[in-house]
């Protein structure tokens, strides 16, 4: 797959199959993130990979109702990082959010390109999910990534879940994110 077919079809999908996933799989995906440019090569990013049963259940625990569809995942990977792993520059540019954002993103699209969905997610409980894993309190739970290979029941889905799984989501036309020399005139 090229890498922009990849970033074609990546999606956000919801509908998971509980099948595990195959370990030559998750370092693939290990392997995607490592490999991401940061800061200074600076790698803020730690990530624990949650695949055995009862590890599994508790951090399933930690999510928000909306999230109950990653309930069926055989794999959630609890990323976090802090400020003072990655460079830290002037007007608040802390890169550690945006470096472990860059791991992610490569993570998402070799993902897709195996077969696999993963989908970031922002609603669990950021303190249960620390003390449950033992992350040290100075780090920030940025996300969980939810992985899994697309599955067809689509039960845990609410009404407009089960839309998003059909339809891609609108992106913004290009002039209205994207300007040309000046901040507000439009590209393209």
């Amino acid at each position: 797959m090229e890498v922009v077919e990849a970033i074609r079809a990546r999606r956000a999908k919801r509908a998971i199959d509980a099948r595990p996933v195959e370990n030559e799989k998750i370092q693939a995906l290990v392997e995607a993130a490592r490999l991401s440019a940061s800061c200074f090569n600076n790698q803020p990013w730690r990530i624990v990979i949650c695949k055995g049963p009862e590890v599994l259940e508790k951090v399933k625990g930690t999510l928000a109702k909306g999230n109950v569809w990653a309930t069926r995942a055989p794999v959630i990977m609890v990323i976090a990082a802090r400020p003072p792993d990655d460079c830290q520059l002037s007007d608040r540019r802390d890169y550690f959010l945006f470096s472990t954002g860059l791991a992610i993103g490569q993570l998402e699209l070799r993902a897709t390109e195996l077969g696999l969905i993963a989908h970031p997610i922002a609603g669990y409980n950021p303190q249960n999910a620390k003390n449950l894993l033992g992350i040290p309190e100075d780090f920030v739970v940025i996300t969980y990534v939810i992985v899994g290979y697309p599955g067809a029941d689509d039960s845990l889905l609410s009404d407009k879940q089960k839309q998003s799984e059909t339809v891609r989501p609108d992106r913004k036309p290009v002039g209205e994110n994207f300007y040309l020399d000046t901040w507000g005139n439009p590209f393209g």
